[in-house]
């Protein structure tokens, strides 16, 4: 994947972009926000994920972001040392998919680019063909969010569609009650449990499959596609 950072303290990209091509990304260091918007040229070669510091000296990140947004629809990750949560108010809805408080670690770094690349990987994804799940009646259209049980549309909420698309990403497989909060809710606040534990009952209600959503207890949940 390539990933765009933006950061104007060479030292710390230099140490982080190390650690981002260890892990298989190539990665493009803008030092200021004019540099990182003619590396978003539209047609130019694309990015995966924008790492955006705050704290650039030839404009507010911030405010950068808001240019990026109307640009081009490339996630973007702030990070900064900016942990008030008035901040982090804003910069979401500027427009910014994640946001990273410094400092941060770098386990969990990786873990949110993926989560935002995976998010945006879905809602991009084009053709009925390659873009539908089927679990028995049971079909998740993933471009225009739309779930059906036995052909009739089944309404979900925004959150409750986000956390059925991520557990049939790998069916089967068990999601960690942390990481489905990460990247359904993107906090890490314990509190969110509960939350989740309403969101799945509602999921097995509205798509009367009880069974297709699995509780692994102490662990989190998983999806098991039913026996044809």
């Amino acid at each position: 994947m390539r990933l765009l950072l933006v950061e104007d303290d060479n030292h710390v990209a230099a140490a982080l972009s190390a650690v981002l091509r260890r892990h298989g990304f190539d990665v493009t260091h803008a030092r200021n926000g004019e540099e990182a918007l003619r590396a978003l040229v539209p047609g130019g070669a694309g990015f995966g994920v924008v790492l955006l510091d705050l704290g650039l000296p030839d404009q507010d990140g911030f405010e950068l972001c808001g240019r990026i947004r109307k640009r081009t629809s490339t996630p973007v990750i702030m990070v900064t040392a900016r942990s008030d949560v008035r901040s982090r108010i804003h910069g979401l809805n500027l427009g910014a998919d994640d946001y990273v408080v410094k400092p941060y670690d770098t386990g969990e770094l990786l873990a949110r680019i993926h989560a935002v690349s995976r998010r945006t990987a879905h809602e991009g994804t084009g053709g009925p063909g390659e873009s539908t799940l089927r679990f028995g009646s049971v079909h998740i259209d993933l471009p225009t969010r739309q779930v059906s049980v036995d052909g009739t549309v089944v309404q979900l909420t925004r959150k409750e569609f986000d956390l059925l698309a991520l557990l049939a990403q790998r069916p089967g497989v068990v999601f960690r009650r942390e990481q489905i909060i990460s990247e359904v809710w993107r906090t890490s606040w314990e509190g969110t449990g509960r939350t989740l534990e309403v969101h799945v009952a509602s999921l097995r209600s509205k798509l009367r499959r009880p069974a297709l959503i699995e509780t692994v207890r102490g662990v989190g949940y998983r999806l098991a596609a039913p026996a044809a």
